[in-house]
């Protein structure tokens, strides 16, 4: 089974970035989409980007022109660039992967944004 392991986030001040990465075990390639989720502080667990196999990429509404989901196929790595960052982008942010039969979930990073 792929091990993920997400790295990059902290503490940013409002409309600053962050880049987070989660490296994966095993050929990205292999999986039918990789994608991002996140959750906040009393809240659900709730969509962020998503890239598919194709190349293709989807964004929540709350995220669309401020990050920017991709990956590096070499490095079996997929990265969130997130820019613009708001107030309300503080959560715990969560690396998945989907293989056709199971979706695999990193440990999660912390991004704090804040003043």
């Amino acid at each position: 089974q792929v091990q993920l392991v997400e790295s990059g986030g902290g503490l940013v001040q409002p409309g600053g970035s962050l880049r987070l990465s989660c490296a994966a075990s095993t050929n990205i390639l292999s999986f039918d989409d990789e994608g991002w989720y996140r959750q906040a502080p009393g809240k659900q667990n709730e969509f962020v980007a998503q890239i598919f196999r194709s190349g293709s990429t989807a964004y929540a509404d709350s995220v669309k022109g401020r990050f920017t989901i991709s990956r590096d196929n070499g490095a079996n790595t997929i990265y969130l660039q997130m820019n613009n960052l708001k107030t309300e982008d503080t959560a715990v942010y969560y690396c998945t992967t989907w293989d056709g039969y199971r979706r695999t979930w990193g440990p999660g990073t912390l991004v704090t944004v804040s003043s």
